[in-house]
């Protein structure tokens, strides 16, 4: 029927305008300022924004990827709206802190933050009226079973502050995170753990499934990522304060956006810069924080550290599965676009951080950005300013950037020899059950092929992997 085809286009365009509109608002104090001072905010109100960022993941899965569980979910959280326009109280009137950053974090005045606030509740009625046209009020039960999951998953991490002070935690105790603690072996094990567990997860189910769950984990990431929008001009994330710190030239940063893009648009590009690039990236920083002046995480339950735990594990994961379960075969020449992209990448944001740095200097700030590690070196040596290069107020260490590209891309082939060491075990690993007579036939998938499991041989793998990946070639030209 038309009137359902036209829910549906209005279900997909409102959802992008829903989107835009709220990661403007990531750009205000208020956004996440309220989720660890519930009892100033009100346990309800705070429930109500909790579950609109819930939202964020449960209407694109409905609107662009036809997720009737998501859908049935998404369309019945109206009833919030009227929570959070009626509740809000002072959500309006928090301030940017600290003071000497104002300037530049409080571009977003009240005025424009309320308009936006109130067109992000008329978005998401209108969302759920085209999804009630579309699909009717019937919903199944069941769907239900996966709000908890978008509730965790979409999680403010801040939330527990609520029960602690950070200022009243002494230096030295023993929650305090820090490299070579007790608590950073409990993130390597973590994100050992949480991409194990996802792979294992996957594995058994058909292609279009894993999709799906994969493009919900790189939603579920960006949501996550943008949350510390809002954290670094309210309370600060790490030791930054600035909103110009949120400008996505971290390697990980850039990182989510390639690794989300990758298992959305299935692009080999993509796919090969985020195993080549941000996979290694990702794990290097697990393996060292950096200088104790460069990091000021908090507790392990800070919102510091769980934001930085979550998004690199997610970040890991994505870039992996790929390759893990076969959507995309990683060969030895993909490496060359991703080493020129990191070149570029280290680049701007060299000029990036110098330029930022010589605003941060007019300005009276005692800040630097440090994109990409470009400007303060985290190892415990300096790098000695042979060669330096001026840009703006700010003198460059050209020597240390060209060393930082040079390192990077040394780790990023280690990590590319421990894979082509992994599968050169599990091929000899697999030979061997080969060899075993009475081997049990491989189950078949839902399109009545044979499917990938631990005992289907290397070489029949790498041959679908090789058919697949140029069918996805042809197709991506």
């Amino acid at each position: 029927m038309k009137i359902k085809r036209y829910a549906d286009i209005t279900l997909k365009a409102g959802t992008a305008a829903l989107l835009a509109v709220a990661l403007i608002l990531t750009f205000t104090a208020s956004d996440y300022y309220i989720f660890n001072r519930i009892s100033q905010f009100g346990f309800f109100f705070c429930l109500a924004q909790w579950v609109k960022k819930a939202c964020f993941l449960l209407f694109p899965l409905a609107a662009y990827y036809g997720k009737k569980s998501c859908a049935d979910i998404a369309k019945y959280s109206f009833i919030f709206i009227p929570l959070s326009c009626a509740l809000f109280g002072g959500f309006f009137d928090v301030l940017p802190a600290p003071d000497e950053f104002a300037q530049i974090n409080g571009f977003i005045g009240k005025t424009a933050n309320m308009a936006l606030f109130f067109t992000e509740n008329a978005l998401h009625l209108i969302l759920c009226a085209a999804l009630f046209i579309r699909d009717g009020f019937k919903v199944k039960a069941k769907s239900f079973i996966y709000l908890p999951f978008a509730m965790v998953g979409c999680m403010p991490l801040n939330i527990f502050e609520n029960f602690f002070d950070i200022n009243k935690v002494p230096a030295d105790s023993l929650l305090r995170f820090n490299s070579f603690t007790v608590w950073h072996a409990v993130a390597i094990l973590l994100l050992a753990g949480f991409t194990i567990g996802v792979y294992y997860f996957l594995r058994g189910k058909d292609r279009k499934t894993q999709e799906d769950w994969l493009i919900a984990g790189a939603i579920v990431m960006l949501i996550q990522y943008h949350s510390k929008d809002s954290m670094v001009i309210g309370d600060g994330y790490n030791v930054y304060h600035s909103v110009l710190a949120c400008v996505p030239l971290f390697i990980c940063n850039i990182g989510v956006y390639v690794a989300a893009l990758a298992v959305i648009l299935k692009r080999r590009t993509l796919y090969s810069t985020a195993f080549f690039v941000h996979a290694a990236g990702a794990i290097t920083v697990f393996v060292y924080f950096g200088k104790p002046e460069m990091s000021n995480y908090g507790i392990f339950c800070s919102y510091s550290i769980l934001y930085f735990c979550l998004t690199h594990c997610l970040l890991f994961a994505l870039s992996v599965m790929p390759v893990a379960l076969g959507h995309y075969r990683w060969v030895m020449k993909d490496c060359i676009i991703p080493i020129i992209y990191y070149f570029v990448v280290i680049i701007i944001a060299s000029v990036a951080s110098a330029l930022v740095t010589s605003a941060y200097m007019n300005w009276g700030i005692d800040e630097m950005p440090n994109y990409a590690f470009t400007q303060i070196n985290p190892l415990p040596f300096e790098v000695p300013p042979v060669i330096k290069l001026r840009i703006w107020r700010y003198d460059v260490n050209v020597l240390y950037v060209l060393g930082l590209w040079a390192a990077y891309v040394a780790i990023f082939f280690a990590f590319n020899g421990a894979y082509y060491a992994f599968m050169a075990v599990r091929k000899k690993v697999l030979s061997r059950r080969r060899a075993v007579p009475d081997t049990p036939i491989p189950a078949q998938n839902a399109a009545g092929e044979a499917a990938v499991t631990d005992e289907t041989p290397y070489e029949e793998t790498a041959a679908k992997d090789e058919t697949a990946d140029g069918k996805n070639d042809a197709e991506n030209a």
